[in-house]
């Protein structure tokens, strides 16, 4: 077993442990199942190819903070997050921005990932792969928008907004969408700023 299959491997055990803890008692039962059930097929499936992959310790970083992000949410789910109920009380917010902040930590630690997979896969220029990685965290963000409204329709209803955590926001899918399109940016920036730095020497 090598280094970084070592690493990858405590990184796991990470995630696991947090999700087992955060699978005990959830604040809403059926939407923490739901919340999992795409976590589950995207950790399995990166299982499954991590081998071939061979992403960067970085990456794997990255995802295990967005896996463990993504775990506490769902947990509280995100309009009932305490942090944000704080944020909001403190700061005097109309609502609770735990699913802005969840979404912008969605863009902004997959968008590094992506850049990796499309560099040794995508045959790209290096630099599109500044600007590729947020047309598609864009892209995942309204298609996953599209399959919640879906969902949220069989199971509840007329009540798809509140159920999903709307918070009574008729623009919280597009809201959504932009906090993603954001983190991505900044992520990609931050990229684009370290990698022109270290040309420079």
């Amino acid at each position: 077993m090598n280094q970084q299959t070592k690493f990858v491997a405590a990184l796991a055990a990470i995630c696991a442990v947090s999700w087992t803890i955060a699978a005990i008692h959830p604040v809403d039962r059926q939407a923490w199942i739901l919340e999992n059930l795409l976590l589950v097929l995207f950790v399995f499936a990166l299982s499954l190819t991590h081998q071939h992959l061979q992403l960067s310790n970085a990456s794997y970083i990255f995802i295990a903070l967005f896996v463990i992000l993504h775990t506490i949410g769902a947990h509280y789910t995100y309009a009932k997050m305490p942090v944000g109920l704080w944020a909001k009380d403190f700061f005097g917010f109309s609502r609770n921005h735990a699913d802005r902040v969840a979404h912008f930590g969605f863009g902004f630690f997959l968008a590094f990932p992506l850049r990796e997979l499309l560099l040794r896969f995508g045959g790209i220029r290096r630099g599109w792969s500044f600007w590729l990685p947020p047309a598609i965290i864009l892209a995942i963000s309204g298609f996953f928008e599209i399959l919640e409204s879906i969902v949220a329709e069989i199971i509840a209803p007329g009540k798809g907004v509140d159920w999903l955590g709307g918070q009574g926001d008729e623009w919280d899918a597009q809201n959504d969408m932009l906090s993603a399109l954001l983190g991505s940016l900044v992520m990609m920036a931050g990229v684009a700023l370290t990698s022109r730095k270290k040309s420079m020497r």
